[in-house]
């Protein structure tokens, strides 16, 4: 069984890193089960293993801070619901590819319930909604948005770290960063796509989902 752990009040980074290794480290040793943790941060960039420094236009903005886990800058904040995922990948079949795919999927099945297409794209990790009424790009590419980001670290096979699914954030504040290094591409989220999604939906649609898919 996975324990599912909602925070209500915004949580601090580090407090939200140092918890989530000490869950991964119990889960590796056996002391404890595998856990999904529901949340939300104060306004924040993160530098994943790949992050580029070029990409964090206004390092002034936020604080930023350096994650091991996979990926390149980030930004988390309120409206925002990050899902920490403390789970056994040694006993769900040692495939990280798969793995990651199947978080990809767990978002696009929640995304689905709001009728909304989430969609995977070769070479960029994370879900897209195309946006078929904003003009293309400079080259013709069909313009499209990102409504959720994958980035995960594993441990003994365990992971941490996981997704964020934007359900109503302030997505000015990704112009601080070349969100997940892709330029051209714009952020999008449930509300900005004209739902009037809350976070308690998000939750309930995220929980079905992950049924389905793990």
């Amino acid at each position: 069984m996975v324990e599912w752990i909602t925070s209500d009040a915004p949580v601090d980074y580090l407090t939200a890193v140092a918890e989530m290794e000490a869950r991964a480290t119990a889960i590796a040793e056996g002391r404890a089960g595998e856990a999904i943790w529901l949340l939300e941060h104060p306004p924040l960039y993160t530098a994943g293993t790949s992050a580029n420094p070029r990409d964090l236009r206004d390092p002034d903005r936020f604080p930023v801070y350096d994650t091991r886990r996979g990926g390149q800058y980030t930004y988390h904040g309120p409206g925002q619901r990050v899902v920490y995922v403390m789970l056994d990948v040694g006993q769900r079949g040692r495939d990280v590819r798969a793995f990651v795919a199947a978080l990809e999927a767990w978002a696009i099945g929640a995304l689905a319930e709001f009728g909304v297409t989430g969609e995977t794209r070769p070479g960029r990790v994370g879900v897209w909604v195309a946006r078929p009424e904003k003009p293309p790009l400079p080259d013709g590419t069909p313009r499209e948005d990102k409504i959720a980001a994958i980035g995960v670290r594993l441990r003994r096979w365990v992971s941490f770290h996981g997704l964020s699914l934007n359900v109503d954030p302030d997505l000015s504040h990704f112009d601080g960063i070349v969100p997940c290094g892709i330029s051209g591409h714009g952020v999008t989220s449930l509300v900005d796509l004209g739902l009037p999604v809350t976070m308690d939906d998000a939750d309930l649609a995220l929980r079905r989902s992950f049924l389905k898919t793990f």
